[in-house]
């Protein structure tokens, strides 16, 4: 079992934030690998609600299928994959800070195959795509509060 937990600090409007990371429409933007992210369901972010995620992770093609688990306006939003090579969950949760917020990332997975094998590496690996990811995210928005 994989799990990775990362935090950032973005002076930025935490609701923002929040509405950003919740629509993963936008993941593409900000998470590397990503190449495409499209609500499936009517309603977006009600428990229940699915969307289809298109990435490539060392090297290979992945199209996985996210439902909403948890959902809690302003603060965190908890996916997991029901359809996919991976299986994962992710949480993200934003909380309020003095100069903005801080947002963490807690994304758990259970390799199969070649990929359990090589389980503490996919953990290294998984890490450090989560955090390239987080402070990618923050530079969107610092970078944004400076124009």
């Amino acid at each position: 079992m994989i799990k990775v937990t990362s935090s950032v600090e973005i002076e930025h409007d935490p609701n923002e934030v929040f509405q950003y990371i919740a629509d993963p429409e936008n993941n593409p933007q900000w998470q590397s690998g990503m190449k495409s992210c499209k609500w499936e369901s009517k309603h977006h972010n009600w428990i229940g609600s699915t969307y289809i995620q298109e990435a490539s992770f060392l090297g290979k093609e992945i199209e996985s299928t996210f439902e909403i688990i948890d959902f809690q306006q302003g603060y965190m939003i908890k996916g997991q994959s029901i359809s996919g090579t991976f299986p994962i969950t992710f949480t993200r949760i934003v909380e309020s800070t003095s100069n903005g917020c801080k947002v963490t990332a807690i994304v758990e997975g259970d390799p199969k195959g070649v990929f359990k094998i090589a389980q503490p590496l996919m953990t290294w690996m998984v890490k450090y795509s989560v955090e390239k990811d987080y402070q990618k995210l923050k530079s969107l928005f610092e970078n944004e509060n400076s124009d």
